[in-house]
Order: structure tokens, then C-alpha cells, then sequence
């Protein structure tokens, strides 16, 4: 599994397409996976792309991304990202390196938005480029 790259998406990107198109693009969460899964095959990886509105859920991804060992992990954790001190914690209790990924960019949006719980804890960020902003991640998961 170490070739593996989770892309695991938190609450209210199965929407993706549909909500709010100005900020989040019109790409749906199944063209971002097929264009991950051409970009894996490219670099020798493959993808296992979940999607959940809860949050214990991505805690038990992270954790089995973890035991399998996963190369790495892409998490767009959408509005867990200012609130979750508990995916802080599994991504510091974890040793696969996680990146969080977003399609806007949080510090150009509502204050609210400006502290991300999740990026004090991932190896890094991309953010604000739409879909491409999860091919930036994959490119940087396949060189750690």
C-alpha cells in the first residue's frame, strides 16, 4: 500500500458541482477522481478517494491510512478544517503525511476561515486553485 494515496473528503463535497460553483468551480467530486486517477497511474500510484459528512469517519481513514502504511494522505476536511481539534489530533497521532487541500483559498474568504485546525497539523497546504489545487497535492505526495 505504500504506492496508495488516500484523498479522503470531508463534509459537503459529494456537492461539489452543484454548491455554490462561484467559489468552489463546477468540477464534481468524481471529475476530480478521475483526473487523480489518470495523474496516480502516470507516477506509479494509485488513489483510494472517500468522501464523508462525518467526522469520525476521516479520524478512521487517517488512522487506517496509517496502519496499512499509505504513502500519504490528501485531505480536504471542508468546514471540519476551523473547527476539528479531533483531526488535528489524528493527523499528529499518525506518521503518514497529511496535506490539506482546498479548492478557495480560506485567508481570502471570512475571518472564520483564516484558522485551519488541520494545517497546524499537515506537512502542508494547497489551497485556492480550484480542482488543481488536488493534482498540486498529488504531484507533492508522490515526491515525499
Amino acid at each position: 500500500m505504500a504506492d496508495t494515496i488516500f484523498v479522503l473528503n470531508g463534509p459537503n463535497l459529494n456537492l461539489l458541482g452543484l454548491r455554490e460553483p462561484e467559489i468552489y468551480g463546477s468540477d464534481t467530486l468524481d471529475d476530480i477522481a478521475d483526473r487523480l486517477e489518470d495523474q496516480a497511474r502516470a507516477l506509479g500510484l494509485t488513489i483510494d478517494m472517500r468522501q464523508s459528512n462525518h467526522e469520525g469517519h476521516l479520524i478512521d481513514w487517517l488512522h487506517e491510512a496509517n496502519a496499512l502504511p499509505a504513502r500519504a494522505v490528501l485531505l480536504n476536511p471542508g468546514g471540519y478544517t476551523h473547527t476539528s481539534v479531533a483531526l488535528h489530533d489524528a493527523i499528529k497521532a499518525i506518521r503518514v503525511p497529511v496535506i490539506e487541500v482546498h479548492l478557495s483559498n480560506p485567508h481570502a474568504r471570512e475571518s472564520f476561515r483564516h484558522k485551519s485546525f488541520v494545517g497546524m497539523a499537515a506537512r502542508g497546504t494547497v489551497a485556492g486553485f480550484g480542482a488543481l489545487s488536488y493534482t498540486l497535492a498529488l504531484d507533492a505526495a508522490a515526491k515525499l
